[in-house]
């Protein structure tokens, strides 16, 4: 008699059968292409409670059962300051997914919500080095946050518009301020369309931005709002409607800059410009 799958092997199941060619090819590729995980290491995937991070933390498990790489996982969940609906979704969910979570509360909201100027930078930058100081606590030498494609390209282009500089969101990056410790994105190559696919194949829900700057809004940076980045989102998506595979071109781009047509840039915090070793002819057969 065939055995009833429980929740978590459907879902699982979903992942490796249905979502194989848009998740986990794109999932396995990131981790093979840009050397994400080495024998050895040991990862705090950190999950914030929103569908990529839930998302993230189901392939960084699978992965871990199927991979022939040796390496070890911590499920890190920070409690910035979760109210009590948002912390027992978390939990919940985590129970569903059969995701061992590791909790440790701290003050970010608490501290960031009382910031004058720009609480949603300082709650960034509070998140991500209460993640690190934990995470090297438990022993770790990496943490996973669950950036994904449209993250990436949205980040290249507020760089541009808003930053005055292009700048993309790096795949892996070791961390200035923690010796030894790295942070890597693992849904690097995965589309946002398709992890809200899976999230509704499989009937979840998950909190979104749970700040309690945001609590009171219908839709927040997560989904929807009035922020920079929703902006992005709109002109993506009117872009796409002429030129289907804008985003890609943009997510190729960053992969193939060619410095030498650059008037200016940037290595190891140094400026390097055009102007420096301009002779008044430079460029003029070009």
């Amino acid at each position: 008699m065939k055995r009833t799958l429980e929740p978590h092997e459907l879902i699982e199941r979903s992942i490796i059968k249905k979502f194989r060619k848009t998740i986990w090819n794109p999932f396995t590729l990131a981790v093979r292409q840009y050397h994400l995980i080495q024998p050895g290491d040991r990862i705090a995937v950190c999950i914030s409670g929103g569908k990529d991070s839930m998302l993230m933390a189901k392939l960084m498990q699978l992965l871990q059962r199927y991979s022939e790489v040796p390496f070890e996982v911590v499920f890190l969940v920070m409690d910035p300051g979760y109210n009590e609906i948002n912390r027992s979704k978390i939990e919940s969910n985590a129970a569903l997914l059969h995701i061992p979570i590791t909790v440790f509360e701290t003050d970010v909201f608490e501290v960031a919500n009382n910031s004058e100027k720009n609480p949603c930078y300082l709650c960034a930058r509070m998140r991500r080095g209460y993640l690190y100081s934990k995470a090297q606590s438990l022993g770790c030498n990496k943490i996973a946050l669950g950036h994904h494609f449209n993250d990436v390209i949205e980040t290249t282009v507020m760089s541009m518009f808003y930053g005055s500089q292009m700048q993309a969101m790096l795949p892996k990056l070791h961390s200035t301020n923690f010796e030894g410790m790295e942070l890597i994105r693992p849904l690097y190559c995965i589309h946002e369309e398709d992890i809200l696919a899976w999230k509704q194949y499989n009937d979840l829900e998950f909190i979104q931005c749970a700040c309690r700057f945001t609590e009171n809004c219908t839709m927040c940076d997560n989904g929807g709002g009035g922020s920079k980045r929703q902006e992005v989102k709109i002109l993506l998506r009117r872009l796409r409607r002429d030129k289907p595979n804008i985003e890609r071109s943009i997510f190729n781009s960053i992969h193939s800059v060619n410095l030498d047509m650059m008037p200016g840039y940037k290595t190891g915090g140094v400026l390097h410009s055009f102007l420096e070793n301009y002779d008044g002819h430079a460029g003029e057969n070009r």
